[in-house]
Formats: structure tokens, C-alpha cells, sequence
């Protein structure tokens, strides 16, 4: 059993010893930390707080544990039920909400569930504010409402179609093209809320023929629910039988994207990103943000535009958009499939990822392998290590960091981890947010070329 108290929120495993995992004692636990940690910040008025979640089987449990601690805390809840990670963020925004609450593992599998806190913006709550409310988890401050001061509950399930109607909005959104394209798209959503919000999406679009895979939210997800290729073989298999223009891939939350070109070959999770940003840069040229461990075809891509310029922040969606606002970037995300368009709301965003690739593909007239042809050709090699308590993990990466500064042709930052950049590449070594395992990222123009460059310095290790 495992509990995880990051950046990323509080994540866990379902069943087993309280405090050894996400048991129902510290779901209330934290829940009520974070709800007195919003009082505080509000100076005790009365708040009202979002709270959605994905589909998975312990979600419906964690759900009726947070909305009712809450109502005990004397906090009034905004309840979306199913819903996708981007669409509660959206709500605590269209709501004027004090915050919110999501239930969601993200990419992790169905034993693990987690409560991911949004600030008064919809957006994660940064370090510090997490390390307070796990200080105020284990100091006994809270305290819970009286009888007459219980919080009521309001139940809005149609936050999905409203999620929708504002990504359509957009300026650079154009149904017009994109229902003109009468594109044939595939559709998996392992079985979460991905599939009650994607094909609402396309079909709002104007996109006719969708073909569904997975789209029941019933939790009992049909593969790894990670979209990463080893993952996605059905899909690819459907999209090349089906004769789809395109294959799109959405984690259980629906915050990451990942698209299938029509031959069944993947386009790339890096690459999301990477198209999406080049259609908005033609637009509304600015600045772009992503992460240490996401690919250099951003920078490479921001570059082609004059006076666009590219920045790099530390690992985790709270880094890249603290990062997008003291640039100004009009776009950003992570390599992992995650879009952020600060002209919808700073989260990662399936849904105006979507919204925004059609277009482009619309405009373009060109197939979706044509159109990964286009762009900077990169090969990440990812790895990972469990990591066991014996390992001295910062005491690893700060000799393989002296080590690397001591030599000539790199250059070695140490704001995430330890990424090593060569000329021709780079590798990023790295604690999950996530999980309990080290991440071993390294990226050049060809995967033997990545291959290699991670194997030199898992050697040095």
C-alpha cells in the first residue's frame, strides 16, 4: 500500500491500514485539513467548494467522504459528479467558487485514487500551501461546524456541456472547418469520464462519424490506463481498420491527449503539444512554456516565429504555469500529452487540445502523418527505477550532477532533479511527483542516439 503527499495532491492506494494507503480515515483527514487551510486563507466566511471525479470503482466512495466532511467543516459543495479534471477546474472559475476538490488517480491504475486541490482560480495549490495543509492534517486544528451551520450541497451534473460550449467559443476553435473536413475519428476513453466528454465534444464540432472505444464510464478500465503506446494498441488497430482520419486517447481525468495517425502509428504524446502550439503561435504569436523532461520540438517550433521565445520549468503543472505567467505565454503544457491555453484557464486540457488540433488539421488538408512530418523529428527513451527506502535518492543525483558540471560539452541544471544537456541531447533524471519511483528521461533525433545517452549516464550511476 502506498500514500503519496506531493505537489500533485494526495494519492494513494485503495484499502489496507490507515495511513499506509488512501483509506477512508485520511481521505476525511486531509479533506478536512484542506478545507481549514481555505478558512483560514478566507478569514472564516462561509466557502463553497467544487468537488468532481473520475470514474473510477472507489470514486463514487471518496466522493461521498469529501462532500460530506466538507459539509461538516460548514463548507457548501458545488457536486459535478462524473466529470474530467479540466471541466471541475472550469467550474471553480465559472462558479466563483473559493476552490475545489478533484477524486482522480490521473494515469495511475484502478487500485489508486487521489484528491487533487484547486485554489479560488481552479487552479493546484502550489508547494507551500501543500505543505500547510499537511501540517495542518497532523496538528489537530481543525474543527467542524455545528448543527445549524452544516454545509448544503448543490448538484450540477450538466458542468460537462458547459466545459464544451466554452472550449467552442474559442477564436481560434472553428467548428465551421472542422465539420467541413467530415473527419471519421476514433475515440478511447478507458473507461472514465473522457467518454462522456470526448464524443460530446467531437460531435459538437461537427464531427458525424466517431468510433467509440471504451467510452463507458464504468471504472473498470480496459487496459493500463496510462496513453502511452505499449497501452494503445487497440485504438491503433481500430483507427487502421476503420479507415478513422484520426485516433484520440484521453488518461481517466482527461487533463492528457494522446492522438493515433491515421495509419495506426502513433503521433507522439510529446507532439500534442507540439502541433497544438504551432496552430496557436500562426495566430496570436507569444511566448511558450514546458517542462525539463518534455521535448525540444517546442523550442524548436516557438523559434520558427519571430520574437516567440521558449522557457523550461521544474516537472508538475503547478511549475509550468507559474512559469507561463511570469513569461506571459500564450501557450504551454507538458510532454505528456498536457495542453494548457491560458485563453480557456491554466489547466491541462483534453478538450480544447481537441478542439484546437481539428482545427489545424481542417486547415491544413493534410493527413495526421503528413502533418507529424512537419515537425522537428525527436525520440524520448523513457525509463523508470522503483525506488526502496534504503536509496538514497538526492545523494545519487547530486553526484551524478557534480560529476557532469566537471565536464566539458554539457550543460547541467539542477532546478527538477538533474537534466544533463549535451549538444545533441539530453537526459533527465528525476522523483516522481507520482509514484515511488525515479524517472530516467533522455531525448535525441534518433532512440538509439537516446538509448545511448540515458546508458552513459545510468553507467556514471
Amino acid at each position: 500500500m502506498s500514500l503519496i503527499k506531493s505537489i500533485s495532491g494526495i494519492r494513494g492506494t485503495i484499502g489496507g491500514v490507515a495511513g499506509e494507503g488512501l483509506s477512508p480515515i485520511d481521505v476525511v483527514k486531509f479533506t478536512s485539513a484542506f478545507a481549514t487551510f481555505l478558512q483560514k486563507q478566507n478569514g472564516g466566511k462561509r466557502l463553497r467548494l467544487a468537488v468532481g471525479r473520475d470514474a473510477r470503482l472507489s470514486g463514487a466512495m471518496v466522493d461521498r467522504l469529501v462532500v460530506g466532511t466538507l459539509q461538516g467543516m460548514g463548507i457548501d459543495v458545488l457536486e459535478t459528479g462524473l466529470s474530467t479534471t479540466p471541466t471541475t477546474e472550469m467550474t471553480v472559475i465559472d462558479a466563483h467558487c473559493d476552490g475545489g476538490i478533484i477524486i482522480t488517480a490521473s494515469h495511475n491504475p484502478k487500485h489508486w485514487n487521489a484528491l487533487k486541490l484547486l485554489n479560488a482560480k481552479g487552479e493546484f495549490i502550489n508547494d507551500a500551501e501543500g505543505k500547510e495543509v499537511l501540517r495542518l492534517a497532523e496538528s489537530g486544528e481543525v474543527r467542524y461546524a455545528e448543527v445549524d451551520d452544516l454545509g448544503h450541497v448543490t448538484v450540477e451534473e450538466d458542468r460537462i456541456d458547459r466545459h464544451i460550449q466554452r472550449v467552442l467559443a474559442l477564436p481560434l476553435v472553428d467548428r465551421e472547418a472542422i465539420a467541413k473536413a467530415d473527419f471519421k475519428v476514433a475515440v478511447d476513453a478507458v473507461n472514465s469520464t473522457g467518454g462522456l466528454a470526448i464524443p460530446r465534444l467531437l460531435r459538437a464540432l461537427g464531427v458525424k462519424r466517431v468510433v467509440e472505444l471504451n467510452c463507458e464510464p464504468t471504472g473498470h478500465f480496459a487496459h493500463n490506463p496510462e496513453p502511452i503506446p505499449q497501452n494503445l494498441t487497440q485504438i491503433a488497430d481500430a483507427v487502421a481498420h476503420e479507415k478513422c482520419d484520426l485516433g484520440i486517447v484521453v488518461d481517466p481525468d482527461v487533463d492528457r491527449l494522446a492522438l493515433v495517425c491515421e495509419t495506426g502509428e502513433m503521433f507522439g504524446e510529446e507532439y500534442t503539444l507540439v502541433s497544438v502550439a504551432d496552430y496557436v503561435l500562426q495566430h496570436t504569436p507569444g511566448n511558450t512554456v514546458s517542462n525539463l523532461s518534455s521535448s525540444r520540438a517546442l523550442r524548436d517550433v516557438t523559434r520558427r516565429y519571430a520574437g516567440c521565445s521558449y522557457a523550461a520549468s521544474a516537472v508538475g503543472e503547478v511549475n509550468v504555469t507559474t512559469l507561463m505567467k511570469a513569461t506571459n505565454a500564450i501557450i504551454g503544457g507538458e510532454g505528456n500529452g498536457g495542453v494548457i491555453y491560458p485563453e480557456l484557464h491554466y489547466g491541462r486540457d483534453a478538450l480544447v487540445g481537441v478542439a484546437l488540433f481539428l482545427t489545424l488539421l481542417a486547415k491544413k488538408g493534410m493527413k495526421v502523418s503528413e502533418l507529424r512530418r512537419t515537425y522537428p523529428e525527436y525520440v524520448i527513451s523513457k525509463n523508470r527505477k522503483d525506488l526502496t527506502p534504503d536509496m538514497d535518492v538526492d545523494a545519487l543525483l547530486a553526484k551524478v550532477a557534480a560529476l557532469y558540471k566537471s565536464q566539458s560539452g554539457s550543460e547541467v541544471s539542477t532546478v527538477d532533479g538533474v537534466k544533463i544537456d549535451f549538444e545533441d541531447g539530453w537526459v533527465h533524471l528525476r522523483k516522481s511527483n507520482t509514484e515511488p519511483i525515479i524517472r530516467i528521461y533522455s531525448e535525441a533525433a534518433t532512440e538509439e542516439r537516446a538509448n545511448e545517452l540515458a546508458r552513459q549516464v545510468m553507467e556514471q550511476i
